[in-house]
This record gives C-alpha cells, sequence and structure tokens, in this order.
C-alpha cells in the first residue's frame, strides 16, 4: 500500500506548456484535426446542430467554423461531416491547420447573408404617370 502523502513529498516534472494544438479527447490522441472550407461552405449550420461543442457559425461572413478539436467525440464529427450537403469539412493532419488558416486569409469570402439590421430595403420602381 503506498503512503498517499507521497504525492506532497515528490519533486514534480517538468511538462511541456500547452500549446493548443494538443488532439486530447477523452485521454486519446485523435490522429486528425477537423476543418471547415469556409469558402465553400454555405452556412446551412447542420454541423453546429450535430456537433455543438466544435462547429459555430462565423457571425460576420455566416460559415461554419471549427473552433474546438476536442469539443466532441470523433463519431460525433464525423456524423456532421457527413451531414454536410456541400462535402466542405475534412479531416487534416494537425500540421496543415496553420498552412490552411493562413491560406484562408487570402482568399476572397463575400459574406452569406447580413444582419436583419444593415439589410438594404428593397425599392419599387416608380410607376410613370404617362402609362395609359
Amino acid at each position: 500500500m503506498s503512503d498517499p502523502a507521497l504525492a506532497f513529498r515528490t519533486a514534480a516534472t517538468e511538462v511541456d506548456p500547452p500549446s493548443g494544438l494538443e488532439p486530447v479527447l477523452g485521454g486519446a490522441l485523435r490522429q486528425q484535426a477537423v476543418w471547415v472550407d469556409e469558402a465553400v461552405c454555405i452556412g446551412c449550420r447542420y454541423c453546429t446542430h450535430v456537433a455543438t461543442n466544435t462547429f459555430v457559425v462565423e457571425p460576420n461572413w455566416g460559415r461554419s467554423r471549427a473552433i474546438r478539436q476536442d469539443g466532441d467525440s470523433t463519431e460525433r464529427i464525423q456524423e456532421a461531416i457527413e451531414t454536410c450537403p456541400v462535402d466542405c469539412i475534412h479531416w487534416v493532419a494537425y500540421e496543415r491547420l496553420p498552412a490552411l488558416e493562413a491560406e484562408l486569409e487570402q482568399q476572397d469570402i463575400q459574406p452569406l447573408g447580413l444582419p436583419s439590421s444593415s439589410r438594404l430595403k428593397r425599392t419599387l420602381p416608380r410607376r410613370s404617370s404617362s402609362l395609359g
């Protein structure tokens, strides 16, 4: 039987500080990261309804984005990938994430919709009084 006070007498070992890119899920290493190609995304929100802790719709562009790699189980994320009607969600190597993010920054992506407060009102053409 071990002495519980041993934990207080033993020197702590140094560990690397977390980088935020750890593929940890329930103590197991996930082999790949999930990535949303926002240039292809149509903003349907299916993935955000299936894997609510992993995906969010970015408010300025109206497209889905993976915000947490460890938010949901691999099975739940795979289900979200399979619900995507335009196949814009992919499993990629963790090492590719910085390059993909840099590539996304270079793309010219237009917002899918404007917030309701800034939508332009539709104006109908004026009727001409010369119509007979």
